[in-house]
C-alpha cells in the first residue's frame, strides 16, 4: 500500500544528526577514571559511592543494555570507513558492528539497539519503525518476503522473495530503515517521559535539522532519590556506538545526574530536560 504523504528523498538530510549544531570537544580531553576490567557496561562502570543498581527484569531492554558488550578498555571509536574518530568524548566503545555504509548515525544507533534486543529476545514481529513520512516499516512483513519500494516519491510494500528469517536479512532491513528514518520520525514515535521517571532505555532526542539522540544505558539510585545514568550515542559520520563521558566531572566519571537543571550537557550536544522520551 502506498503511503499517503509524499516521501521526499531529498529531505533525508533533515533527519540526520547535524554536525553544524554540535559541539567541538577537545581531542585531548582527560582520560576517564574507570576500571579497565569488565567487558559489559554493568561490569565496567561501578556505581558512584552511595548509589546502587536496581535489578532489571530478566530479558528486559534494561537488562540487555546493561549487558552490552564493550571493546577492551582504551579502544577507540572508528567511523564506518575505518578512520579513527579524533574527538575523545567517550568512556567506552560498544562491541557492535557499525556496518560499511554511512548509515548508523545517532537515531539509527538507538533503533539498532532496540531492534537487536527484540531480535535476540525472539520478539521479531515487534520490530517496527516509522520512516520519515510516517510509513510503517514492519520487520514482520519484511521477513515474510515483502520489500519496501519507492514509486513517485512514495514508499510501498511489494512482494519480493520467500520468507527470510536470517540475521543478514534483518541487517538489510535495518539499513533500509536507517536510510529513510531519523531523529524526526523516531522522536514522533516515542512518548514524553518526566525526568523524575528516567529509566534505562529512555532517549534524549531532538528531532529535525539539526537533531541528535542519545540513549540511557544504565541507571543507579541513592537513598535520597537521586538518579545517575550513563549515555550512549553514535554520530556523524556513522561510527561505533560509544558510552559518553560526562565532561563536567574532572575525574572522568561518566555518570550524569538527573538533577542537571533545564539543560543536559553532553560532549557533542545539549538537550532540554523536556526532550526525554520513552518507548
Amino acid at each position: 500500500m502506498t503511503a499517503a504523504i509524499p516521501f521526499l528523498l531529498g529531505s533525508l538530510l533533515l533527519f540526520s544528526c547535524a554536525l553544524s549544531a554540535g559541539k567541538n570537544p577537545s581531542d585531548n580531553a582527560p582520560a576517564t577514571a574507570q576500571a579497565t576490567s569488565g567487558n559489559t557496561i554493568e561490569s565496567r562502570f561501578a556505581p558512584p559511592p552511595g548509589f546502587t543498581r536496581q535489578p532489571a527484569a530478566a530479558g528486559s531492554f534494561a537488562a540487555y543494555l546493561r549487558r552490552l558488550p564493550l571493546k577492551p578498555a582504551g579502544a577507540r571509536v572508528h567511523y564506518y570507513n575505518g578512520v579513527e574518530k579524533p574527538a575523545n568524548v567517550y568512556a567506552a566503545v560498544v562491541d557492535l558492528d557499525v556496518g560499511t555504509r554511512d548509515l548508523q548515525q545517532c537515531a539509527d544507533a538507538v533503533m539498532r539497539l532496540r531492534a537487536e534486543w527484540l531480535w535476540g529476545a525472539g520478539r521479531k514481529d515487534e520490530i517496527s519503525f516509522r520512516l520519515s513520512d510516517g510509513f510503517r516499516a514492519d520487520f514482520r512483513r519484511w521477513r515474510h518476503g515483502e520489500r519496501i519500494g519507492i514509486r513517485n516519491g512514495h514508499p510501498y510494500w511489494k512482494l519480493y522473495d520467500t520468507r527470510d528469517d536470517s540475521y543478514a536479512s534483518f541487517r538489510a532491513y535495518l539499513d533500509l530503515v536507517f536510510t529513510y528514518a531519523g531523529t524526526l520520525s523516531l522522536s514522533a514515535s516515542l512518548k514524553p517521559r518526566p525526568l523524575a521517571d528516567l529509566a534505562i532505555g529512555d532517549v534524549f532526542i531532538r528531532g529535525g535539522s539539526p537533531g541528535h539522540a542519545v540513549i540511557v544505558v544504565d541507571v543507579v539510585t541513592n537513598a535520597a532519590g537521586e538518579k545517575r545514568f550513563l549515555l550512549a550515542q553514535s554520530y556523524m559520520p556513522a561510527q561505533d556506538i560509544q558510552v559518553l563521558k560526562n565532561e563536567a566531572n574532572a575525574d572522568g566519571n561518566p555518570w550524569y545526574s538527573n538533577r542537571f537543571g533545564p539543560v543536559l550537557e553532553t560532549p557533542e550536544w545539549d538537550f532540554k530536560a523536556t526532550e526525554l522520551r520513552t518507548w
